[in-house]
């Protein structure tokens, strides 16, 4: 679980960030969009986070 809350944090950022950044270049610039895209990428990441502190594990 340890493990997974620190992949998150970085896993979490970089995901977020992607969908903010592809959200501005498909030229959504308003702020509900940005930050339903990042909020998206945050939720996204946690399975992913996950499965990642899983493989590493075993």
């Amino acid at each position: 679980m340890r493990l997974m809350m620190i992949l998150f944090s970085m896993i979490g950022v970089a995901m977020a960030g992607s969908g903010v950044i592809l959200v501005l270049s498909l030229g959504y610039v308003t702020l509900w969009p940005i930050v339903g895209a990042a909020a998206a990428g945050a939720i996204l990441a946690l399975p992913v986070s996950w499965f990642v502190a899983r493989q590493i594990q075993t």
